[in-house]
């Protein structure tokens, strides 16, 4: 066994460790975890503070500042919470859901026989959509490989299960999904995902420009397979599923149309609770080359 694989299952073994703990000591751990992440001012904190000063410069210092801590406490339960998912079996995970929001919206697009395009976001816990999705039916997912060779190994080990196909980010993804598609598969797709160059268009989000993902608007132009919206939202005992059909306009022939379109949806999700989204993420790292345009996160977040 080489040392990659090696590491991999031993970062899995240990997060075994902390996934088989009761959910309401997780969330406890997770939470006390994103005080001390704020209060230590880390590199998450720092992102997460100049994203709101990005979306909503209208908050005083002190009402941010507030916020910022609840986004850190809410980003140190999810951690938790997906490490339990990764590490346990899916019968366990599943019994987590506690409603299902928008089943008729899911039932329906399987229905029409084209294939479904699950649309993502970074708000809530999507690990355990993954878990939900692949329940039902066979689902492909893109993700983004991992740097290091271990970091791959272990995202395998915790996301492999039965009825999931990886798919990565940086190959050619079109290919495997159209294929699943064409077989009237299930394909999820993080919409809010900043691509490279060359693999989005800039759309507003949150009323600031962001290079915005292509791939699903691409998808749903070429292959008319429907979309939903779909995440896995906390709540006190555990967590509840939500279908959204997305909007028309996200198959749209008109690529800033169609990018558009899909960032307000995920903006509409996000406003259900800032407090759930990955705020912790660069969203606006790449921006259009035009005059007095920089990257917000440099150097104070790095």
């Amino acid at each position: 066994m080489d040392n990659a694989r090696l590491l991999g299952r031993l970062m899995y073994a240990a997060a075994c460790l902390v996934g088989w703990l009761p959910l309401s000591l997780q969330r406890a751990i997770g939470d006390l975890g994103g005080r001390l992440a704020h209060r230590r001012n880390t590199r998450e904190t720092k992102v997460a503070r100049r994203n709101l000063e990005i979306i909503a410069p209208q908050l005083s210092t002190e009402a941010r500042e507030l916020e910022v801590a609840q986004i850190l406490r809410a980003t140190g339960r999810n951690l938790m919470e997906t490490l339990r998912v990764w590490t346990r079996s899916r019968a366990s995970n599943l019994r987590l859901i506690t409603r299902v929001h928008g089943e008729e919206y899911y039932r329906a697009a399987i229905a029409q026989g084209r294939g479904l395009i699950i649309s993502a976001p970074h708000y809530g816990n999507w690990e355990l959509l993954i878990e939900f999705m692949a329940a039902r039916a066979p689902f492909t997912l893109v993700y983004r490989v991992p740097e290091k060779p271990a970091g791959d190994v272990f995202l395998r080990l915790a996301r492999g299960g039965a009825n999931v196909q990886l798919v990565p980010a940086e190959t050619n993804a079109m290919r495997p999904l159209w294929k699943a598609l064409k077989d009237g598969g299930t394909v999820g797709i993080t919409p809010d995902q900043q691509p490279k160059f060359g693999g989005g268009d800039f759309a507003p989000f949150f009323g600031k420009t962001a290079l915005t993902l292509s791939l699903i608007p691409k998808l749903a132009e070429r292959s008319g397979a429907p979309v939903l919206f779909a995440y896995a939202e906390p709540v006190v005992d555990g967590f509840e599923i939500h279908f959204e059909p997305a909007s028309p306009l996200i198959a749209s022939k008109d690529a800033i149309e169609a990018a558009t379109a899909m960032n307000a949806q995920v903006e509409a999700i996000a406003r259900r609770d800032l407090r759930q989204y990955q705020w912790t993420y660069k969203r606006y790292t790449l921006h259009p080359a035009l005059p007095g345009e920089r990257n917000p996160y440099h150097p104070d977040c790095y």
